[in-house]
Formats: structure tokens, C-alpha cells, sequence
């Protein structure tokens, strides 16, 4: 893949992750809103797009074609472990822009930020430690 294809691609999938997470933050904010609300939306929100970017990058970004529990478990959990340090990325700047304009247009415009360098990040991270090519064995 060229890798103007794969940046197409890759944004793409960041897109709909983001909004996937996104319209999982409103729907509970829309039943719980405040602080409590407020966690749990980013918590469910972060959850559902991780499983949709997962998903996504596995087959349509890292051609990775292996299948069964064990090989989806070890990926998925190290997924996850790369997802933990842009994570952090995302929520920090999605609550920090909450906290200082505490409008909901503001805190959805830090998570786009949040999310956008975090996935770029995860990108770099997800190639060099979930899906890099096993090392050859010399003969």
C-alpha cells in the first residue's frame, strides 16, 4: 500500500473511531450528565472506539491475517498497552478542555485534538510492538 493510500486509510479509521466514541460519549451523557456522567461517558466512549479501531487497523492498515483466540488476545491486550499511553493524550486534553470552558462543544473539540495526536502516536507504536513481523531465525 503507498503510503499516501495508507494515511487516507488510517485517517479514515481515525474518523470513525472518533466519531463512534463520540456518539458513545452523548448517549450517556444525554441519560447522566456531571462529573460521574461525565467519567463514564469518556470511559464507555474510549472503549467503544478502541474495539472499532482494533478491528480496523488489524485487517485494513497492518494486513495482519491471523486468526484464533490466542493470537487475538495477545494482540488485542498489547493494542490495549499501547492504547494506555495515547490514551492518556486523549483524556487529558479532552479534560482540560472541559475544565476550562466547561461547554460541551469545547470538551468535544479537545477530544478530536486529544484523539488525533494520540492516534498518530499509536500508529508509530502499534506498528513497531502489536503487529511487527516476527523476527526471521537464521538458518
Amino acid at each position: 500500500m503507498s503510503p499516501a493510500a495508507l494515511i487516507l486509510r488510517y485517517g479514515a479509521f481515525a474518523v470513525l473511531a472518533t466519531v463512534a466514541n463520540l456518539g458513545a460519549q452523548r448517549a450517556v451523557l444525554a441519560i447522566s450528565d456531571g462529573t460521574l456522567g461525565f467519567a463514564i461517558a469518556v470511559f464507555t466512549g474510549t472503549a467503544v472506539g478502541l474495539v472499532l479501531k482494533y478491528v480496523l487497523d488489524k485487517r485494513w492498515i497492518f494486513d495482519d491475517r491471523s486468526t484464533g483466540m490466542a493470537a487475538h488476545g495477545r494482540k488485542f491486550g498489547l493494542y490495549t498497552a499501547m492504547g494506555l499511553i495515547t490514551t492518556a493524550i486523549f483524556w487529558g486534553t479532552e479534560t482540560a478542555f472541559w475544565l476550562i470552558w466547561d461547554s460541551h462543544a469545547m470538551r468535544e473539540l479537545g477530544a478530536v485534538l486529544g484523539l488525533a495526536v494520540g492516534y498518530v502516536t499509536k500508529y508509530f507504536l502499534d506498528r513497531r510492538f502489536v503487529f511487527a513481523a516476527p523476527a526471521q531465525v537464521a538458518p
